[in-house]
């Protein structure tokens, strides 16, 4: 959910050192200090959890529960930051090291009879409506209940890869043909060990599409074999059964963890296996499942796809996914726009689509959706679309899928680089950035 988390952080900081013993607050405002960071802490370890759930799988109670919580940090917010305003007669201090000086100042501000008031009475407001928060939260079950169990199910687009037709793909020849040869390298051992491939990009490189073309390739040269999605926050017994099911066209939920292990070990023992595990976020799940994947020496291989450097670092050898030449993206945008694969037309402006091609850096992804926003249209209003790209006014189906694989990047942020990554994207593009704006 975007913004989930508002200004709590940083509210929880200033809350923090004004409980220090340099501002000498008076007894019933530090006591209502404490009790709000008490408060606000369990807050924010809810908020995080909301954050990292795409806002189309919250219940509708989580959603306007953590909106009100957001905007009451800010006011908070507010009331810390109008009283270094009135030590400061100017905005409150961006720089760490002056905010520091201005918490000392506002000791003093304390003392005084009125401040003193004012601040009391703000904070007792400010304590009415984070005890209705709170109750709001126990009566929601935010901790318990945060993805939606009966709202509309999204259709993962990254399946969408698994079905291409490969007459279709463009550019993947040259990273095919090196993963065979690292699928190959080995064959001729006599211990025929079993080995781990990953492959390495970020989102919309094409690496879903890669690896079941190279499972496709190789498939019938084994015993049985499996493709398996993951994705972020799997189940790991839905992942195991998904395997199992994949090899031995069986299930078994009423199996744990460990049974189903122990399942998948004795399923694996003397076969020859391909097994494909898409998409993997969590290096602890990896692992797990990992133990599951018994190592035969019968020439088995695991071949794993992840945007996680860590993740892929964890297996034999790595394969890092570039982006598509600028020849190459011409060619999947020439495909994609035209349907014509034979002669590109004299009337469509070069200038702008070779603009347009920069800006999508050799993503494939990127390419398709943006050929598919300008399919049928005049081309005196392509650079309106090129001048458009990522504010997302388009009703497209690409788009949107393009917008879904390209936020799963995003909700896996610490929420505090969620904040700034949404905050870099007030500057136009190209714009240079002054350290202190962003301090």
């Amino acid at each position: 959910m975007d913004l989930a988390t508002g200004a709590m952080g940083s509210l929880l900081l200033k809350l923090s050192e004004l409980l220090t013993e340099e501002y000498k607050l008076q007894t019933g405002v530090k006591e209502d200090v404490e009790y709000l960071k008490r408060k606000l802490t369990s807050m924010y370890a809810a908020l995080r959890k909301v954050g990292g759930v795409p806002r189309d799988q919250l219940v509708e109670q989580v959603k306007l529960w953590a909106n009100e919580v957001r905007d009451l940090s800010f006011i908070m917010e507010d009331i810390v930051d109008k009283f270094l305003v009135r030590v400061e007669g100017a905005e409150p201090a961006i720089k760490p090291q002056k905010l520091k000086k201005l918490m000392k100042k506002m000791g003093n501000l304390f003392s005084k009879s009125k401040t003193r008031h004012e601040i009391s009475d703000e904070i007792k407001d400010i304590k009415v409506r984070v005890k209705e928060a709170a109750a709001r939260r126990d009566r929601y079950r935010v901790n318990d209940v945060v993805v939606n169990p009966v709202g509309t199910v999204t259709v993962d687009p990254r399946l969408l890869a698994l079905y291409k037709d490969q007459k279709e793909l463009v550019g993947i020849d040259d990273s095919l043909n090196k993963l065979t040869k690292m699928m190959r390298d080995g064959d001729g051992d006599p211990s025929k060990k079993l080995k781990i491939l990953s492959i390495f990009g970020f989102g919309g490189l094409g690496k879903t599409t890669l690896a079941k073309v190279l499972y496709d390739k190789f498939e019938a040269q084994f015993d049985c074999s499996a493709f398996v999605p993951v994705g972020r926050n799997p189940s790991v017994k839905k992942l195991l059964n998904d395997i199992i099911y994949g090899i031995h066209k069986k299930k078994y939920p009423g199996l744990d963890e460990k049974q189903l292990i122990d399942k998948l070990r004795e399923l694996l023992e003397n076969k020859r296996y391909l097994i494909v595990i898409d998409d993997i976020w969590d290096k602890r799940t990896w692992e797990l499942v990992k133990t599951a994947l018994v190592c035969n020496n019968n020439g088995s291989r695991i071949i794993t796809t992840t945007r996680i450097l860590k993740v892929a670092t964890t297996t034999s050898e790595v394969y890092k996914l570039q982006p598509l030449s600028p020849c190459l993206s011409k060619e999947l945008f020439h495909r994609r726009l035209s349907c014509d694969e034979i002669e590109w037309p004299n009337h469509l402006p070069t200038e702008v689509y070779d603009k347009i091609l920069h800006k999508c850096g050799g993503v494939p992804l990127a390419i398709i959706t943006i050929a598919s926003l300008l399919v049928g249209k005049p081309t005196e209003v392509w650079s309106k679309v090129y001048t458009s790209i990522g504010f997302g006014h388009e009703e497209n189906e690409h788009v949107e899928n393009t917008r879904q694989i390209l936020l799963f990047s995003y909700y896996d942020l610490p929420c505090h680089l969620k904040t700034f990554l949404l905050y870099l994207s007030i500057y136009p593009e190209d714009h240079l950035i002054e350290k202190d704006s962003l301090i």
